[in-house]
């Protein structure tokens, strides 16, 4: 048993599958690995994710510590997402993920 932000897990798998699971934030770790993006270029690199899910989706990965929100004073407000340490140490396992895909489903990418 391990204890996360006062969560009982059983394992640590359980613990990191709750952090990056979803549909979507494996996605959004993957593209803001590139480099810093604002909300509107996240929404058009993931395909089919709402506004609403995605604001969930990247405050919970803020709270959980994977990235960083600036927000500039400015009118309209500039908002700006980046990866973290923790953000940017996941990505191997997201390569590796992609390497699985493209071997073992015999996917080509386009």
């Amino acid at each position: 048993m391990v204890l996360w932000k006062d969560k009982t897990y059983r394992c640590p798998v359980e613990v990191t599958i709750d952090i990056v699971g979803g549909k979507w934030k494996c996605l959004i770790l993957w593209h803001l690995h590139e480099g810093t993006m604002r909300f509107k270029e996240l929404e058009r690199i993931v395909p089919g994710v709402s506004q609403k899910m995605l604001t969930q989706q990247l405050k919970e990965m803020e709270k959980d510590g994977l990235l960083t929100k600036k927000v500039y004073p400015e009118v309209p407000p500039r908002v700006e997402y980046s990866l973290t340490e923790r953000g940017h140490s996941l990505f191997p396992i997201l390569e590796l993920m992609h390497k699985w895909a493209l071997d073992e489903l015999s996917l080509e990418e386009t």
